[in-house]
């Protein structure tokens, strides 16, 4: 098949977290199942604009990856290039597949596709949680939702979740959707830190312990690191590692919060962590620890597994199911006191976290390589695309 990804931002710009790790490596796994697939996203990377050939196709690993500028409204990631190649090439294409939602280029290509009767997936990754809008920009992505996203997502060929927990918010919104359907994210079963660099130059000197806990991820308030951060005082001899980088300025708050607890001198800021740096610090720490508010996956939580590294998670993650079925490390509670009984008790027992480790390492093979997962993707697709032919018979 012929395949097109839609997605506001890409590698090189990994500052915006998981989605671009996610959906390249789905990509290139496809594309190794003999798939032609693009990718159609932006130059934009941060305030700045990646280094990239514009309006070309790049090879990155098998894939053709088309980038497109910005010129302005840079936060909706506008592009006319883009979509002026989307009206033009959309008719070449088996199937779209649109990640994000609230963003001009996931937008554009559903209304592009829609015209040329080419069907389409939806991934909301993360985005469409009731609770998040209301918790920001309520009344701006109500409104878009009302006016623009409500008629994207029920016009969709099928709309790609990544666990449970993420269809069973996409439910609140009483939309009258397409078939939802599970497909984890998934990890690379022998790490070895491909996905370039090591991050920070702290990450590259540093080493951890057996008391040692990692958080890996962007420093945002979603990711809970105001309830990590005070159960540590209750976790003596324990040290906390932060690899993350700080779009939001939100790292002097969470540092302001440990002195206040005066846990400030076993809580180090260290910067992102990416490809051998990451594996490193996951392969010497005692527990990663993951205690996000909302988390429509949580990739990370894979990796940490893949690299034998137990985990702590809380139950508003889509990775929690895994972990409780994998037994790779303990799902609780989020406040204060549950994370720092679950860590503490986590610890003290050296054995347990040997299995744990072995049993994460098990399951990720067994289930989430990603030749495993974009064999279902495919799945979905030859579903949408079979679908579509059958309707336009009738």
């Amino acid at each position: 098949m012929r395949l097109l990804h839609v997605v506001p931002s890409y590698y090189p710009a990994v500052r915006y977290g998981g989605p671009i790790v996610s959906v390249h490596a789905l990509c290139k796994a496809l594309a190794r199942r003999g798939h032609d697939v693009h990718v159609f996203t932006t130059n934009v990377d941060g305030k700045a604009n990646s280094a990239v050939p514009l309006g070309v196709p790049v090879d990155m690993d098998g894939v053709k990856v088309w980038y497109f500028p910005v010129p302005f409204l840079r936060r909706l990631y506008w592009s006319p290039r883009m979509g002026q190649a989307l009206r033009r090439q959309m008719p070449s294409f088996d199937i779209v597949h649109t990640h994000s939602v609230f963003l001009w280029p996931t937008w554009a290509a559903a209304r592009a596709a829609t015209r040329h009767a080419v069907p389409y997936v939806v991934a909301p990754r993360g985005m469409l949680v009731a609770d998040l809008i209301r918790r920001k920009s309520r009344l701006l992505k109500t409104a878009w939702i009302r006016l623009i996203e409500r008629g994207n997502l029920e016009r969709a060929a099928a709309i790609h979740v990544t666990s449970r927990i993420e269809g069973d918010d996409l439910a609140e919104f009483n939309l009258r959707l397409p078939p939802v359907r599970i497909v984890p994210n998934g990890v690379d079963v022998a790490p070895a830190g491909a996905d370039g660099g090591g991050g920070s130059a702290e990450v590259g000197t540093l080493t951890t312990g057996p008391r040692t806990l990692l958080f890996i991820g962007r420093i945002n308030w979603k990711k809970g690191l105001d309830r990590l951060i005070p159960a540590m005082a209750q976790l003596d001899g324990v040290h906390l590692v932060i690899a993350g980088n700080d779009e939001e300025a939100y790292q002097p708050v969470l540092e302001a919060l440990a002195r206040q607890h005066r846990v400030e001198h076993r809580v180090r800021f260290v910067g992102p962590a990416y490809g051998t740096g990451k594996l490193a610090l996951l392969r010497q720490a005692a527990a990663l620890v993951a205690p996000s508010y909302s988390e429509n996956f949580g990739n990370v939580v894979l990796e940490a597994m893949a690299a034998g590294c137990p985990v702590v998670v809380t139950p508003e993650m889509g990775v929690a199911d895994i972990v409780r079925e994998s037994g790779a490390g303990v799902v609780v509670n989020g406040d204060p006191a549950s994370l720092a009984a679950g860590i503490a008790h986590l610890l003290s027992e050296p054995e347990s976290l040997r299995n744990m480790s072995a049993r994460g390492k098990a399951m990720v093979a067994q289930r989430y390589g990603w030749e495993t997962v974009a064999q279902q993707m495919e799945d979905v697709y030859r579903e949408c695309v079979t679908d579509r032919r059958q309707n336009e018979k009738a």
